[in-house]
């Protein structure tokens, strides 16, 4: 796994978060990925992805108020768009497509 490039003042201190490629379109608009973060708080998270949770367990909280609680075999989806803080409780695991055009 490789570090995620993260800005450190989204990430609580201590806190990692990495990810492995393992795909990428040719056009560069879409790629798969398996991402993880240690216990902690990612801030303004910008969604565009979909995902499924493998291990651990998170919560995502929305500025509207919604909040979102995941676990093993949920699967989840961050419209694009979507600002959101990402609470790890218990490393998590997920796989993940992003979109990225």
């Amino acid at each position: 796994m490789d570090a995620y490039p993260t800005a450190p003042e989204r990430l609580t201190p201590g806190a990692e978060v990495t990810f492995s490629l393992l795909w990428e379109r040719e056009d560069g608009s879409e790629v798969g990925a398996v991402w993880e973060m240690t216990p902690g708080v990612l801030d303004d998270v910008q969604g565009n992805e979909s995902f499924v949770i493998v291990s651990g367990r998170s919560r995502v909280d929305f500025p509207d108020g919604r909040v979102l609680e995941f676990g093993p075999g949920d699967a989840g989806v961050l419209a694009p768009g979507d600002t959101c803080r990402w609470t790890t409780l218990e490393t998590v695991r997920k796989v993940v497509v992003l979109r990225l055009k």
